[in-house]
């Protein structure tokens, strides 16, 4: 085991699979000579050349378009953004063409593509630039969509998403791109589509993903000191989403609390708690109660920033609440 940083993980999924495979390439703005926006690309310009390490001009919907033709003729592209919120600007080609090819090709075209980057907020970078796409994402057919929350999911993640024959949306969190953790050694990939218990508990399943669920890890040892055990549950891939584990833990556990980043609207909670009372209805002893943002675009205030974005407390409420405390 070695201890990297979340960054260092990113950079080193991207680099063994360029190693690997000739057809793998890193375009986007700002990867090669500046070392990537956020140093997630450090050092790959060096090693593979201006070819394969490709600075963007700042045109999502003309490289993501690009990216999508390049596949169409056998290369594998990664296509990063500087933020999800930039990527609204790509969205047709991601939408319209990545991920409907196959289908409308009748399978004569896959589009293996990864489109990376930061997405939700990140501390006061205003409305425009604190957004959390992932269930608009995953709302569409033929995309697969990865949000890691640590730095041995991110290159696991990454490295089967990079050999996926499928589009796939991977989300990181500038916020996260220092944090540092263990990643075995060696060649290692984790499946997409397989959700992790990141935590054994009896009392409560928590359920989340990406940065956002450091705040029930924090809840989550709250509450054991009051005596109630918390079972956390990390999506990793909100599509395909791992029903089966979420379905588990709460028949153990007969509660489910949902904890997002985005929208309280038709997000991923609301598609969870939409499975779990339809499959397990009857094992639920609380109604199940999901964790999401402000309606509202966000704030730039810090102190209204605060109020917008769910944390720990709003967790800790959460859970007495489904054990009727």
């Amino acid at each position: 085991m070695r201890t990297l940083q979340f960054r260092e993980a990113v950079c080193e999924a991207m680099s063994e699979e360029m190693r690997r495979d000739e057809t793998i390439y890193l375009m986007g703005e700002e990867v090669a000579e500046y070392n990537g926006a956020y140093k997630a690309s450090k050092g790959m310009l060096d090693e593979f050349g201006p070819e394969r390490v490709i600075d963007t001009p700042i045109s999502e919907l003309g490289f993501s378009g690009i990216a999508v033709g390049s596949a169409m003729n056998g290369n594998r592209p990664i296509v990063e953004f500087m933020t999800f919120n930039f990527a609204l600007v790509g969205i047709d080609q991601i939408i319209n063409n990545a991920a409907k090819m196959r289908q409308m090709s009748g399978g004569q075209f896959n589009i293996p593509i990864v489109f990376r980057g930061p997405t939700g907020s990140a501390g006061q970078l205003g409305a425009t630039h604190s957004q959390a796409f992932e269930s608009w994402y995953a709302n569409c057919p033929g995309l697969k969509v990865v949000v890691p929350s640590d730095p041995k999911d991110a290159k696991g993640l990454l490295k089967a998403a990079i050999r996926d024959d499928d589009p796939v949306i991977f989300m990181e969190s500038e916020q996260m791109y220092g944090d540092k953790g263990e990643i075995p050694d060696g060649d290692y990939t984790i499946p997409l589509g397989v959700a992790e218990v990141k935590r054994e508990g009896k009392d409560v399943t928590i359920v989340s993903f990406g940065k956002i669920i450091k705040e029930a890890y924090k809840a989550a040892e709250e509450l054991e000191k009051e005596g109630i055990s918390c079972e956390i549950i990390d999506l990793r891939t909100v599509r395909p989403m791992d029903h089966d584990t979420i379905l588990k833990s709460v028949k153990k556990t007969n509660r489910l609390v949902i904890l997002e980043e985005a929208w309280p609207f038709g997000n991923a909670a609301t598609e969870i708690t939409y499975q779990v009372q339809s499959q397990a209805f009857d094992y639920l002893d609380a109604p199940i109660i999901k964790i999401n943002t402000a309606d509202t675009p966000a704030p730039y205030s810090p102190v209204l920033l605060a109020e917008w974005l769910p944390n720990h407390e709003d967790v800790i409420k959460a859970v007495k609440k489904v054990l009727y405390k």
